[in-house]
């Protein structure tokens, strides 16, 4: 019986994986005044957290997951901060100003901790992995 090549995936796939979720956060959070985009990323996001928290890479899984807590934390805040938007746009002085306010929260949170990511995952050394079939 002939024995079947492993499947491989490529240390340039696996630097992908790890860096795709904060490059979509980063522009979602940059464009967020554009709120449609910022729900568009909300949606494509659940595939690509799926996708990669289950990825037989332990770099991956981990860059995934600090993205997943950064973006979907804040954006529990701004879901939050909208249903109270009655009660916080008085104090913030109005709509523009509390959304202006939402976004500099998003921004000091997502960004600065995404960029970082991202060159750490560049710098990283990966390695071809081989998966093991049965």
């Amino acid at each position: 019986m002939r024995q079947q090549a492993s499947p491989i995936i490529s240390a340039q796939s696996q630097k992908r994986c790890a860096q795709i979720f904060n490059l979509g956060s980063i522009i979602a959070t940059l464009l967020m005044p554009a709120f449609p985009v910022l729900f568009i990323w909300i949606g494509i996001s659940i595939f690509v957290y799926s996708a990669n928290i289950q990825h037989p890479s332990p770099q991956v899984r981990q860059y995934t997951q600090y993205a997943g807590y950064r973006f979907y934390g804040i954006s529990g805040c701004l879901l939050a901060s909208m249903i109270f938007a009655g009660v916080l746009i008085p104090m913030a002085g109005s709509a523009v100003h509390l959304i202006l306010i939402l976004w500099a929260i998003a921004f000091l949170v997502v960004v600065p901790a995404g960029l970082s990511a991202l060159i750490k995952a560049q710098k990283q050394s990966w390695q071809d992995i081989r998966l093991e079939t049965q």
